[in-house]
């Protein structure tokens, strides 16, 4: 391999932190099989990148433009799967980081799919349905070419919701003149799927509850529990920790903190009116603080909360730091699940493996994004299936399927955890989420000759 080859990604620092995470556990395994260590440096680059433009008209009938992108990264267990994000912020570090994340995260699900990623440094916010509508069919004219049920199937992502796909999925039936599940997160009566939104907030809290039984013998039940985040994931992860008796104590926006001053947590019908502000665009500073609650602008949840039992980051990347997880430490936290993509800095997961190697299971036991928040693509998963079948599951069904795919992901984690962990260590779930997905696609892209 040469060096051009693994060094082409130093002014990619999002891609770079998530290939050194990953490297950086998978010593054991190297030191069982140092073959597979330059098989790691094939897998780190994508098989395909596309890169494009979009020109789209707005109200004004003027020309605007942007880049598209999309990164397949990795297609021996299945299509490349992946969402769509549309965010001013998008590059092609964040999109080759996220994709490359969502390889071994697609592996852990189980289920037949590869690793993509792809997006538009277009901003829907402020935009009108009209110019998002239209920028869409001009993004999908491009996208079009180089995607399909059975070679890459995109979804959504930040900024691309049920309209965005659906504008999305009408731009390929009409420019293909064919209706097949060439995206997921579609209306449930074109093709979706029930608990699609929900998914990767309940499949979060159900990895937590897996730990949380494992570790301590414990459930939700009483549980302080810190959500970053005020988007879908956060929504239904609360949603879910109420579902099961715990109390959620926080949610979180890009302009501020809502955080418990008491001991009660947040209703369910807050967590509605928080749900339909963001729909309209809002943040939480424009609600009042419920009782038992303050708002904090410009801050992050992790400080703010003396005693808590579990921390579910659910916002964005890096947004919990070394000093956040020394914070959360300090305050008991004794679990930390992530559903966001890298949300946790290369420190803060330091922190917390620490203090469990410290402590033990009265440390700070933390389960990596790529596990703890894959049920967003296994639900995406499970409607493809439906789609393939064109068959409709209906909510307990699929509610059903996703807790156990999120149950036998952390049995995997766990296991190989155990297996790979050195004598009188204990397992981290860190280490076993990036093995147990590194060797399926290892083993398979070995099997199909893209390395040996």
């Amino acid at each position: 391999m040469s060096s051009s080859s693994t060094h082409s990604s130093v002014n990619e620092p999002e891609f770079q932190q998530a290939v050194n995470e990953i490297r950086s556990t998978l010593a054991p395994l190297f030191a069982k099989r140092p073959e597979l260590e330059n098989a790691f440096k094939v897998l780190m680059i994508p098989e395909r990148i596309i890169q494009f433009r979009v020109t789209w008209e707005d109200d004004q009938g003027k020309c605007q433009v942007n880049n598209g992108f999309r990164v397949q990264f990795s297609s021996v267990l299945g299509p490349y799967k992946g969402g769509l994000r549309l965010h001013p912020s998008v590059n092609l570090s964040i999109l080759k980081f996220l994709g490359f994340e969502q390889i071994f995260k697609n592996a852990l699900t189980g289920l037949h799919m590869g690793g993509g990623k792809g997006g538009s440094d277009f901003d829907p916010k402020g935009k009108s349905d009209a110019e998002i509508r239209r920028f869409c069919f001009a993004f999908m004219r491009e996208l079009s070419r180089h995607i399909g049920q059975d070679t890459d199937v995109p979804a959504g992502d930040i900024g691309v919701g049920g309209r965005e796909v659906g504008f999305l999925f009408g731009a390929y039936k009409q420019i293909r003149n064919e209706w097949v599940g060439v995206l997921t997160g579609k209306g449930y009566d074109f093709g979706g799927s029930k608990i699609r939104p929900e998914a990767t907030g309940y499949g979060c809290v159900y990895y937590a509850e897996e730990m949380l039984r494992v570790a301590r013998g414990e459930d939700f039940k009483g549980k302080r529990v810190l959500i970053s985040g005020a988007g879908n994931v956060a929504q239904f992860a609360a949603l879910k920790v109420i579902e099961l008796g715990g109390l959620v104590l926080s949610l979180s926006d890009s302009k501020g903190a809502l955080v418990a001053t008491g001991a009660e947590g947040l209703s369910v019908d807050f967590i509605n009116q928080v749900a339909e502000l963001k729909l309209k665009g809002g943040y939480l500073k424009d609600l009042s603080a419920p009782s038992g609650f303050k708002y904090v602008e410009g801050a992050r949840p992790w400080q703010l909360v003396p005693n808590v039992d579990v921390a579910l980051p659910s916002a964005t990347q890096n947004e919990l730091d070394k000093a956040d997880a020394e914070a959360l430490a300090k305050a008991g936290c004794g679990f930390v699940a992530e559903g966001a993509n890298m949300p946790c800095t290369l420190e803060a997961i330091e922190v917390f493996e620490a203090s469990r190697k410290a402590k033990g299971n009265k440390g700070t036991w933390y389960g990596p994004g790529k596990a703890a928040n894959c049920g967003g693509v296994a639900v995406s998963g499970l409607e493809m299936a439906q789609n393939s079948s064109r068959i409709q599951w209906d909510e307990a069904t699929v509610d059903k399927k996703l807790k156990d795919i999120m149950q036998t992901c952390f049995a995997t984690c766990y296991e190989t955890a155990q297996e790979f962990a050195a004598e009188g260590e204990l397992p981290s779930l860190v280490s076993g989420g990036n093995i147990a997905g590194f060797l399926k696609v290892v083993e398979a892209a070995k099997a199909q000759g893209d390395v040996w």
